[in-house]
């Protein structure tokens, strides 16, 4: 009698200890869910109103997966300390499954949000645009990262031994690993693209083997170029541009000089021919001058049947007036060059003077 007395009150104090951390845990939950709010308010009175909002701004779209978060962490410190969860392992255990899943998605989704923010900062500072395909595979690495630690954490702390589980799967990894070796070069030759930053989408750069063109984009495997003049497409595995010297033509100020060669009779096509050639040998070896942009054009003269010119465009790269002044007179000395070339080849015209220079963006 005094047995099944006693076992009665033990049941009773069991269910009325069960309806308050039922009681608690909702209550605990409803902190979390204004987490974000008191966070905010102690950012804004102790430290910044700026780190506040910035702050609250992060943790307010997951505010129900923070007090969800809140709610089974109180419900793993109960089953952790009051003995009569220790009857029911098995809940202890499932609790802290559930809050290492769901904490992992909380810190996910609030270092997204982060990274997210960070990059329409950056982006809108520094005027160009965003890699989304690099930025979704850094936040796909971190992501994989958490998830890890949580697993290694949840598997220490209740005695799983782990190290048997990925030795198991050790050879499976290491022949996927093999058979994907190309692939897995070209995504890290991404990240050291994306960690290094010789170039961003938009920059116009050339490569050792004469490619010059704007970069479309920067993908996790492969980099998109469209070169100048034919105006194709080429794509470039990440690794490859890893190892290659790349001249950034972007950060230099552009100059367009404009020569006009005025002839004192008609030119034929032979002698074009030759006057592009003499020009392209005179100015290819000028340094800061990008000779595949050099142009030479025979414009129509209105009104005068006889007579040719020929308008010489030639792109001029430079980062400061001194150098800029420096490639103009180096182009002066060319210019030279091309009249006396053309004189010996029985070519006689007139330098209009002076040389037109015009800042311009390159163009494809």
């Amino acid at each position: 009698m005094i047995e099944l007395l006693s076992n009665n009150i033990f049941s009773s104090s069991k269910i009325q200890l069960t309806f308050w951390v039922e009681i608690l845990s909702i209550i605990i939950f409803f902190v979390g869910y204004i987490f974000p709010e008191i966070i905010q308010f102690l950012l804004s009175r102790f430290v910044s109103s700026e780190a506040g909002e910035k702050t609250e701004k992060l943790l307010q779209p997951d505010k129900y997966l923070i007090g969800i978060a809140f709610a089974l962490g109180f419900l793993e410190i109960v089953a952790l300390i009051i003995p009569v969860f220790d009857d029911y392992p098995a809940i202890e255990f499932i609790i802290s499954l559930i809050l290492t899943i769901a904490c992992s998605i909380l810190i996910t989704k609030i270092f997204g949000n982060y990274v997210d923010e960070s990059i329409l900062d950056s982006a809108l500072k520094s005027g160009r645009q965003a890699n989304s395909e690099l930025f979704i595979l850094v936040k796909f690495l971190i992501t994989f990262f958490i998830l890890i630690s949580g697993v290694i954490l949840f598997t220490k702390a209740h005695n799983i031994n782990i190290l048997s589980i990925l030795a198991s799967l050790g050879i499976g990894g290491l022949a996927i690993a093999f058979a994907a070796q190309k692939t897995l070069e070209q995504i890290l030759g991404g990240v050291v693209l994306y960690l290094d930053h010789p170039f961003y989408i938009d920059d116009y750069i050339g490569l050792p083997d004469g490619t010059f063109g704007r970069v479309e984009s920067i993908g996790w495997r492969s980099t998109k170029i469209r070169t100048s003049g034919k105006g194709t497409l080429m794509i470039i595995p990440n690794n490859s541009l890893t190892d290659m010297n790349i001249e950034n033509f972007s950060g230099a100020k552009k100059v367009i000089s404009i020569l006009y060669l005025n002839f004192h009779r008609k030119v034929e096509a032979k002698e074009r021919a030759l006057i592009e050639q003499v020009v392209l040998t005179s100015t290819k070896d000028i340094f800061g001058l990008d000779s595949r942009s050099t142009r030479i054009d025979f414009p129509d003269i209105k009104g005068c049947e006889t007579k040719s010119q020929a308008q010489i465009s030639l792109f001029i790269l430079g980062s400061s007036k001194v150098s800029m002044e420096l490639r103009r007179q180096l182009l002066d000395v060319a210019t030279e060059t091309i009249n006396q070339t053309l004189r010996e080849y029985g070519i006689d015209f007139d330098i209009e003077e002076p040389t037109i220079y015009v800042d311009a963006p390159v163009t494809i």
